[in-house]
This record gives structure tokens, C-alpha cells and sequence, in this order.
């Protein structure tokens, strides 16, 4: 009987011992809980799908979001510093220029390491000069055919393009041994540029190009035509998963170097200055993870950021700006639940372009410069801000943007000019005409005048093509439509294929000579996707590219915009308004003026999250 009792209170004693571990078990697990946070994860989504993450095989402004966050670039502007400033990246300081603005020297830091990735074979890979001579070469390339070597090739770096030509007479791959005089690693650290003639903005020019960043020779070797697919670099973030056209997703770079926030707001910048005071000496990037959707159509893309799915509105659609922002404020619906707006006149355009290679919109015959000149004066272009853009965009004067030299907000042309009536006149007197009495205007050899406008397949298109449909009925001219996702748009464009076309682009730098690369004629089938050719234009654009910033290069800016209204071979139609709503659990974002990097200057306050 006692050993039954004795092994009954035993049991006893196991049973409650075993309670009190189940009952402190979850404790434990809570309290591990609590020390390890949740990730703290960015998501948003792109209006329009990337092409690819190769720095010298991109353009469009959505692959330009993600590879800066990769790959990094010498220079870049300071996040907060309005007017832009630039600063420091991976180099050490600021260039030493010599030689009147043709000699820059610049020094990177030591301890800079790329991503860990297998074409390193395990070893850590350690930044330096000759990454960037290699950088810059591959832009230079004609086996990779890169859109923007015009850019780079505009610096006037010496030696570049007489290496190019020799590789593109040979029908083969760029030399990337043979020696550039133009671009030299002096030492492991050292980079010096040379120039052929002065570029007193070279400094704006490497912080702007987000496409400047170094890239390891091992990796493009490693992952030969995969090279879109493999982004490896510098960069706070690295590439985790990508399903084309539909989600892009980067982690923290787990080897990323100590670097931490700083910024240098005007003194009058409450908004700059309330941010530094918050994240200043902050490990950066403070976020883990960033999830990037592609969607197109504006409904869907707007609920989901009303539903919490995203956490920042990435440019109000235009169908919701009434219900978002009546009278250009927050919503009191939107306010109440602690959301932000954040609300600039960009340093961007929307414009059409004419192809000056076709032959019924191109040409320089006064009869072709009069058709171009009467379908800018026949488009409606404060009804499309009205009425599309819901009054989010100012009507535009050339191709010089807000916020940029050259750019004069008293300035007044042609361009904003809707005058129907005119526009009929000019057709009657250069022989755009019925001749068949169908009711629709022929050209003047008695060929029907059929305008063939590229379009894209979404809601918003759509309305700017009805409006278009509208003017060009008013005028009496027949238009085809014909969609197309953007990618293959902008790619059937620089291959001299579409008639006309209306797309944006936003300036990179504060110089305004950027934005009119797109009408210089060495430019042509690149940046010039109108390519537009003419020697008065070009002798001005070329004495601006080494002309210090002053009244002489004002006045030689106001003579270009003046030859783009006179030949129309862009209509600019407006500069965009942005708005950008956040939710409250994001902390720290501000648009940024030339760059769309912003991913590591920004916070996830998890406890916010409904």
C-alpha cells in the first residue's frame, strides 16, 4: 500500500512538473518572439513592368528604380538637400579637377565589398578603380548595344569612342584590356578621368547617372547573356526572387558596409530638418526587405494600398486624385487613418514625339514643320490636364522641366497653345486637303494623311486616346491607334519604328541641357528617340556642354527651346504634378527630385500595422 502511495505521488510530482514546463513553454517562446521583430518589409507597386537589371542594358525609369539600390555609383545627392547637392558614395571625397574641368581624379573608400555571389568562388571581392573603368566601358559596348552610350559618350571621355569604333569595325566585343586614356586606375583606389574638353558639371552628371555603378568583371563573365537577370553589387540591397512583369523582391545586403544616415536640409526645410533630427547617425538601410508589384491598371493598384497591401501610393492614380485629394489636400477619410501626402511639381514632362524619319509626320520641308506645328495647336492640352490628369500637371513651354537651369516659369511659346482654328488654317495653306471628298484630309501628293499614334492597353491610355480621337476628328484627320506594353513601345521607338508616341520622362540632374539631349541629332535612336537633326541645334547644345553655368548658357538654352518650337519635332505637353500618399507605418519618405532612391532612407514601425 505505502508503495503504491509512494508511486502514486510520484506520478503526482512528474504530472505537475511537466504542467509547469508546458505552462512556462510559451513564455519562452513569446519572449523569443519579442526579441527577434518581425522583418520589416516595404511594398508598392510600378504602373509599368521593368525590362532588366543590367545597368548598361536599361532606360526606363521603373529597372532605374531598382539598380541603384544594387549597384553603387561614386557620387550621389544628398536624400534631404533641396536645392540638390552632391555627395560622397563609395568614393572618399569630392573629385580634384584639373586641367580647366578635363582632369578629375577621384579616390574611393578602401573596404567597400560586393555581394557574396558564387562568380566570386567564396572569396569576399573587394571594390575598386578598375570596377569602374570596367563599368564605364561596358556602356561603350556594341555587343550590348547599351541605350544610354550616348550619355556617357557625351562626357567626352578620351579614347572611348575611337575604342567603340575599332571594336564595331572588327565586328567583335569591346577590348575591355586594351588601355583608355580617358579612363585610368592609377592605383587600386584611384580613378582619374580625362576629358577631351571641359565638363564643368561632370560631378552632377556621375551623382544623376543612377546607371554609373560599379559592376564586377567576374559576375558579367560568370552569367554571360543572364547578366539582366544576376543584378550583383555594392548596393544596400540584393536581388531575392523576380517574376517578370509581376513582382520584384531585394533583401538587406547582410554584408552591407557601416554607413549611416545623414543629410544636409536648407535651414528653412522644416520637413528635412524634423527627419534628420529623427534618423541622423541611423544605420542605414533600416528596413529588410522591399516587395515590388506590377500593376498596371490604376484600380486594383490604388485598393490595394486602401487595403493595406502597400504601403505607399506610388503616384496617386489620376482616376482617384478627386476622391484622394479634392482641393489638392488629404482626404479627411485618408487623414483620419494617419496616412501622408507628399505633393511636388516634378522635374519631369509628358510629351509626344514625332519620328522626323517618317515620311508623313518627319521632315524639314515648311510643309512638314507646318503639319507637326498644326497638330500641337489642334491638341487640347489644358482638357487633358482637366480632364485626364484631374488637374494634376502645368501646361509646359519646351522640353526644359521645373527645377533645372534653363527653365524660366514666365517663359511663354507655342507650345501650350491650343488654337484650332489656326491649326485647320495651316493645313489649308501647305496642301493637307481633301482631294477625294471623303471627308478626311489627304497630304499634298494626294496620299491619304492617316496618323498611326502607339498607345499602351490600360484604362488611362485609353482616355488620353479618346481625347486625342476628338482633336484629330475636329481637324479632320484619320488616326489609328495601336497598344502595346510599354517595354516593346519604347523598344520598337528607339528602332526608328513608331510615327508618334506620348511618354514621360523625368530629368535626372539639375542641368537643363539633359533633357534636351532627346532633339540632339549624335543622339539619335538613344535619348533622341524623335531623332531630330539640325546643325544650329547641335552647335548650340555642344557650346552649352562645356560652358560654365551662367547668363551666356541661359541665354544659349533659350535660343533651343525656342528652334523646339519652331520645328515641333517634340510637343511637350505638361510637367507633372506628383503626389505620393504613405501609409502611417511609413517613416522618413520623401520623393526624391532626381533620383528614385530612397529604399534605405526609410523606417517600418511594425506596431502601426493594422
Amino acid at each position: 500500500m505505502k508503495n503504491m502511495r509512494t508511486s502514486f505521488a510520484s506520478c503526482l510530482k512528474k504530472f505537475f512538473g511537466a504542467a509547469a514546463l508546458l505552462a512556462a513553454l510559451p513564455l519562452s517562446l513569446a519572449l523569443a518572439a519579442e526579441a527577434k521583430p518581425a522583418p520589416k518589409v516595404l511594398r508598392y507597386a510600378f504602373e509599368i513592368a521593368e525590362t532588366n537589371f543590367d545597368p548598361a542594358q536599361i532606360s526606363d525609369t521603373y529597372s532605374r528604380t531598382i539598380t541603384p539600390h544594387i549597384f553603387e555609383a561614386l557620387y550621389a545627392f544628398d536624400y534631404l538637400a533641396l536645392p540638390v547637392k552632391a555627395k560622397p558614395l563609395t568614393a572618399a571625397a569630392l573629385p580634384e579637377v584639373t586641367n580647366d574641368f578635363k582632369t578629375w581624379t577621384i579616390k574611393l573608400k578602401p573596404g567597400i565589398y560586393f555581394a557574396d555571389d558564387p562568380a566570386f568562388k567564396g572569396k569576399k571581392r573587394e571594390l575598386t578603380a578598375a570596377d569602374y573603368v570596367f563599368s564605364f566601358k561596358r556602356f561603350a559596348d556594341p555587343k550590348i548595344k547599351a541605350p544610354l552610350y550616348a550619355s556617357l559618350e557625351e562626357m567626352g571621355i578620351q579614347g572611348l569612342r575611337a575604342l567603340r569604333d575599332k571594336a564595331m569595325a572588327e565586328k567583335r566585343a569591346l577590348d575591355y584590356d586594351a588601355p583608355l586614356p580617358g579612363l585610368r586606375a592609377l592605383d587600386r583606389y584611384t580613378l582619374q578621368i580625362n576629358l577631351d574638353q571641359p565638363r564643368p558639371r561632370l560631378l552632377d552628371n556621375l551623382a544623376s547617372n543612377d546607371l554609373l555603378g560599379a559592376v564586377a568583371r567576374e559576375v558579367v563573365e560568370y552569367y554571360g547573356d543572364r547578366i539582366t537577370e544576376h543584378p550583383v553589387g555594392t548596393g544596400p540591397f540584393v536581388l531575392k526572387q523576380w517574376r517578370r512583369s509581376s513582382l520584384i523582391v531585394l533583401e538587406k545586403n547582410p554584408g552591407y558596409r557601416e554607413r549611416f544616415y545623414e543629410a544636409e536640409p536648407a535651414a528653412d526645410d522644416a520637413e528635412g530638418q524634423a527627419l534628420v533630427a529623427r534618423f541622423k547617425g541611423r544605420r542605414i538601410p533600416m528596413i529588410d526587405r522591399v516587395e515590388i508589384s506590377i500593376i498596371e491598371e490604376s484600380q486594383p493598384r490604388w485598393l490595394s494600398f486602401l487595403n493595406g497591401e502597400a504601403d505607399l501610393s506610388f503616384i496617386v492614380p489620376n482616376d482617384f486624385i478627386n476622391t484622394a485629394l479634392p482641393g489638392g489636400k488629404l482626404a479627411p477619410n485618408l487623414l483620419k487613418r494617419g496616412m501622408h501626402l507628399h505633393r511636388i511639381l516634378a522635374a519631369d514632362e509628358a510629351f509626344t514625339f514625332f519620328n522626323m524619319e517618317d515620311p508623313t509626320v518627319g521632315g524639314y520641308t515648311p510643309a512638314q514643320v507646318a503639319l507637326r506645328r498644326a497638330i500641337s495647336l489642334g491638341l487640347d492640352v489644358e482638357k487633358e490636364i482637366r480632364q485626364v490628369r484631374r488637374g494634376q500637371a502645368v501646361l509646359a513651354q519646351s522640353h526644359v522641366v521645373p527645377h533645372t537651369s534653363g527653365y524660366d516659369p514666365k517663359y511663354r511659346s507655342e507650345m501650350s497653345n491650343y488654337d484650332p482654328a489656326r491649326a485647320a488654317g495651316l493645313l489649308d495653306a501647305y496642301g493637307f486637303v481633301d482631294r477625294d471628298g471623303d471627308g478626311w484630309r489627304d497630304r499634298p501628293d494626294g496620299s491619304p494623311l492617316l496618323l498611326e499614334v502607339a498607345t499602351q492597353p490600360d484604362s488611362q491610355s485609353r482616355q488620353y486616346d479618346e481625347l486625342w480621337q476628338r482633336s484629330f476628328d475636329a481637324l479632320h484627320i484619320r488616326v489609328k491607334f495601336f497598344a502595346g506594353k510599354w517595354p516593346e513601345q519604347m523598344k520598337a521607338a528607339r528602332a526608328g519604328k513608331l510615327m508618334l508616341w506620348m511618354m514621360g520622362n523625368q530629368a535626372d540632374s539639375p542641368d537643363g541641357l539633359e533633357t534636351l539631349q532627346y532633339m540632339y541629332g549624335p543622339q539619335a535612336g538613344n535619348q533622341n528617340i524623335s531623332r531630330f537633326r539640325l546643325k544650329e541645334f547641335d552647335d548650340l547644345y555642344e557650346r552649352m556642354l562645356v560652358m560654365p553655368d551662367g547668363p551666356e548658357r541661359e541665354a544659349l538654352l533659350l535660343q533651343a527651346k525656342r528652334i523646339q518650337a519652331a520645328y515641333m519635332p517634340i510637343k511637350t505637353h505638361v510637367h507633372r504634378i506628383r503626389n505620393d500618399i504613405s501609409q502611417p507605418w511609413l517613416i522618413g519618405y520623401r520623393r526624391p527630385m532626381f533620383r528614385n532612391e530612397f529604399w534605405h532612407f526609410v523606417d517600418i514601425d511594425n506596431s502601426l500595422r493594422p
